[in-house]
């Protein structure tokens, strides 16, 4: 029997503003399509943790059973600078800037974000298509579009009718936001004149003569327009309607809306019933921006090579800082927070370095089961991340009684405890325990081994006087002596 039988998932869902029930469209399988970068430059930290969310997300999917097709596009052409439909491609730009070919830009920056995502330890996407590959694709939906009289030609360009399609549809349904709110909100632009409405979205831009990236179509040698791929893209390879669609909730509008308005106007159909939005990251309470200076990437992270950070942190520890707030919150990325995280996920690994050392007995006097179920609840309820590590430090305080002789645990109930450990620890939350830290954790160990000699050669010299003061000084700097029947071990706290 496969595990999603046997739990039902509540997810957050976009579209609706509430917790509903998940329900695949097919029985075992899930289509899930996620919004990836546009590879103009080293992918930005927001970024990593959204990707990272959905990480979690894939993972604890495919951990219940589910046949999953993760799709997540790589972004290659066609994102204009703003959502005017003015301005210079993003990756000619910086072609331009560098005096090198536009797919040398991609090339770059797609390793890099690769790369980036190695580290961490994401696991790889179902299918990673992208925009210049899926331009056929792009031209038949803009035909179709047109066909259905939602969009219009100008002077070679192409553009959704926005208030045309919602004479019929709901334009605004997914950000919750009006028509007329948006028509009495926008100012006129220079660079519109061709549109109806400024409302209105480019599905087909003509190039100028300056631009580079460009591909012929029935209207002009043009580019599509930003919100065009991902529609193609999705629908692809996951059908007309398929169950998750995710990004970061900077995307929410104008990119997701017009997707669904495009997928409508295209097919009849909305194409998504479940839409997760991940938050934003934000470095020591402010938004992250380069024109500010307020931004930090993740080779400066881990390298340590920044002026925000006292030291660098290994990856494990970045992703389980990110596992102890919902993907649903504003993340504040901080020194003291990353500090805590360390010391937290050093705990961890400590207590499961432990496990394989345990003696069963004969009786359990901790309800593993139990505890088991709550770590499956967490992740139930909309993958309730920080829950499930607050159940996971549960465990800790097991594994640790337990070597101190104060808790007995079965061999069934021991191997149920480390089974589900590796299951939430290494394949859902994708940490590893071959990170080491900065702060000398084996130096300390060996330190510490020591002191706890010489205290055992007080106690056996009577001398109780020193034994104490070594237990009372090393608890004094956060170190917690733990006298047991196999032993004293110690614990960093």
């Amino acid at each position: 029997m496969q595990l999603y039988k046997e739990h039902q998932i509540k997810l957050y869902n976009s579209l609706t503003g509430k917790k509903e029930n998940f329900k695949p469209i097919n029985e075992g399988y899930i289509g899930m399509y996620v919004c990836g970068p546009t590879v103009y430059s080293n992918v930005h930290l927001g970024n990593v943790r959204t990707f990272m969310s959905f990480d979690m997300v894939f993972r604890y999917l495919k951990h219940l059973g589910y046949k999953v097709r993760y799709v997540r596009n790589i972004t290659d052409a066609g994102h204009l600078e703003n959502d005017a439909d003015v301005g210079e491609d993003k990756i000619t730009k910086k072609a331009r800037l560098e005096e090198i070919e536009p797919m040398e830009v991609v090339q770059r920056y797609t390793v890099d974000f690769h790369n980036v995502l190695n580290t961490f330890n994401f696991l790889p996407p179902s299918i990673e298509p992208t925009a210049t590959g899926h331009i056929i694709e792009q031209i038949e939906l803009i035909s179709k579009i047109i066909e259905n009289g939602f969009a219009y030609e100008v002077n070679g360009s192409v553009y959704f009718d926005v208030h045309k399609f919602d004479e019929t549809n709901e334009y605004g349904k997914l950000s919750k936001r009006k028509l007329e709110d948006l028509i009495h909100n926008t100012r006129t632009l220079d660079g519109q004149s061709d549109k109806k409405n400024p409302q209105d979205f480019a599905l087909w831009k003509k190039a100028e003569p300056q631009h580079i990236m460009r591909w012929p179509s029935p209207w002009s040698d043009g580019f599509p327009g930003w919100h065009l791929e991902c529609t193609a893209m999705s629908t692809k390879y996951l059908g007309e309607q398929f169950d998750i669609h995710g990004g970061g909730m900077d995307l929410k509008f104008p990119h997701h809306e017009c997707e669904i308005a495009q997928n409508e106007a295209a097919k009849g159909v909305s194409p998504v019933n479940y839409w997760m939005h991940a938050n934003m990251l934000e470095l020591n309470g402010q938004r992250m921006s380069k024109t500010t200076g307020n931004t930090v990437n993740p080779d400066e992270l881990l390298s340590g090579n920044n002026k925000f950070f006292s030291k660098a942190y290994a990856p494990s520890v970045i992703r389980f800082f990110n596992a102890q707030s919902s993907y649903r919150s504003v993340l504040d990325l901080t020194d003291d927070g990353l500090l805590a995280s360390e010391k937290g996920f050093y705990r961890l690994m400590d207590a499961v370095n432990l496990l394989d050392s345990l003696k069963a007995s004969e009786t359990s006097s901790i309800d593993i089961p139990a505890w088991k179920q709550r770590c499956y609840d967490a992740m139930n309820d909309d993958f309730n991340s920080p829950i499930l590590v607050a159940h996971l430090f549960e465990a800790v305080k097991y594994i640790n009684q337990v070597k101190e002789g104060s808790e007995t645990l079965s061999i069934e109930d021991l191997n149920l405890l480390k089974e589900t450990i590796n299951n939430f620890v290494y394949d859902i939350l994708g940490l590893e325990n071959n990170a080491k830290s900065d702060s000398g954790t084996d130096k300390l160990s060996g330190a510490v081994d020591v002191l706890i000699r010489l205290r055992q050669d007080a106690r056996a010299n009577k001398d109780f006087a020193m034994s104490d003061k070594i237990r009372d000084e090393l608890a004094a700097v956060g170190i917690q002596l733990k006298d047991g029947k196999d032993g004293t071990t110690f614990s960093v706290n």
